[in-house]
């Protein structure tokens, strides 16, 4: 089940276990700010995001794992290379969500570096991007720290649009040569 280990996260599938760790993430409004605005319904968590999260792992190599802090054993979210639907792992979207008592400690960055060089040395990807809102600093920045370049700014059309929206989102991206060329 272990996907992989820094120095002071491990990175492991999710089981059917997990239920109430994501249930308890996605209900804190400060982690869901930039996603959806609000926490996701449990009903959508058991029927729909945990289900969806294992079925993943039955496609290849790529997916989500949880985020373990080593140093207590405590779920403190996620990291994740999501695969698209074909299962492939050629380009694979890179995500992190982790508990507001996690931030500001560079687990995001750490798990996001490990999970790339991982793609790019064992899982034959080529190419790592992500997008969040262009107002997601935070986020943002984490992207850049994890070696992702700015690639572009654009507008997506929202019936319920979040605040910050009309600033449009930014996908950010690295290219298994980019990230050769400076390990």
């Amino acid at each position: 089940m272990k996907f992989l280990e820094t120095d002071r996260l491990l990175l492991r599938q999710f089981t059917e276990a997990d239920m109430e760790n994501l249930v308890q993430l996605d209900s804190d409004p400060r982690v869901m700010r930039f996603l959806a605005g609000e926490p996701t319904p449990r009903a959508e968590i058991e029927h729909k995001v945990l289900p969806a999260i294992l079925q993943d792992y039955e496609k290849g190599p790529a997916g989500r794992w949880a985020a373990i802090e080593r140093a207590s054993s405590e779920f403190i979210g996620w990291i994740s290379l999501d695969p698209p639907e074909d299962g492939s792992t050629t380009e694979l979207e890179l995500g992190y969500r982790l508990m507001a008592k996690a931030w500001g400690k560079g687990y995001a960055t750490e798990g996001a570096r490990a999970a790339i060089h991982k793609g790019f040395t064992e899982l034959g990807t080529r190419r790592v991007w992500a997008q969040t809102m262009a107002v997601n600093t935070p986020s943002r920045r984490v992207m850049e720290r994890a070696g992702l370049r700015y690639v572009r700014t654009f507008h997506v059309e929202f019936d319920d649009p979040l605040p910050g929206t009309e600033h449009g989102e930014v996908e950010y991206a690295l290219t298994r040569d980019e990230w050769a060329a400076e390990e």
